[in-house]
């Protein structure tokens, strides 16, 4: 049944439009033609935080910060194994992605450390990159409350996954 959604609904939206007498092709050419310039609107900013990400990897600085926190980790109870992958989580998808790859085969997928891994991994999301694409087509540009606030909920997110794995 699932295979069957995708094209009832595209289905469902020519029938949609045939009864309501407009022009489907026409508003689907006029969406990808909007598409193409919101792309081009928001590409640098992509850019930007893609290169920040990896300035931020490859400084050191990363690590610096992973270590100087993995006592801090250790304390709420969050194993310090997992200080990178918190902090790469709010900059990069593709990064914790792999990083998450690598604690799964290290320690394996039953182990407290990779229940703790896929936990944070569901729960929390790439911060400053949502935050560049939503903002970046919006006239706010203060993030001085967003930006800190979601960065509390990841870390907080990870202490909360670290005990809800202790309990259960």
């Amino acid at each position: 049944m699932a295979l069957y959604i995708v094209p009832l609904f595209i289905l469902f939206i020519f029938v949609y439009a045939c009864i309501k007498h407009t022009d489907a092709y026409r508003g689907f050419v006029k969406g990808a033609k909007d598409a193409i310039i919101l792309i081009f609107d928001i590409l640098p900013y992509i850019v930007a935080i893609l290169v920040a990400v990896k300035l931020f990897e490859v400084s050191g600085l990363l690590r610096v910060l992973c270590d100087l926190m993995a006592p801090v980790f250790h304390l709420l109870g969050v194993p310090s194994e997992l200080a990178h992958f918190v902090f790469l989580k709010p900059f990069s998808g593709a990064g914790s992605i792999a990083l998450y790859n690598d604690i799964i085969a290290a320690y394996g997928p039953d182990s407290y450390i990779a229940r703790v891994a896929s936990i944070i991994a569901g729960s929390s999301d790439t911060v400053f990159y949502i935050a560049t694409i939503y903002f970046s087509k919006t006239k706010i540009r203060k993030l001085g409350c967003a930006i800190p606030i979601a960065l509390f909920c990841t870390f907080l997110a990870a202490i909360l996954a670290a005990w809800v794995c202790r309990i259960f």
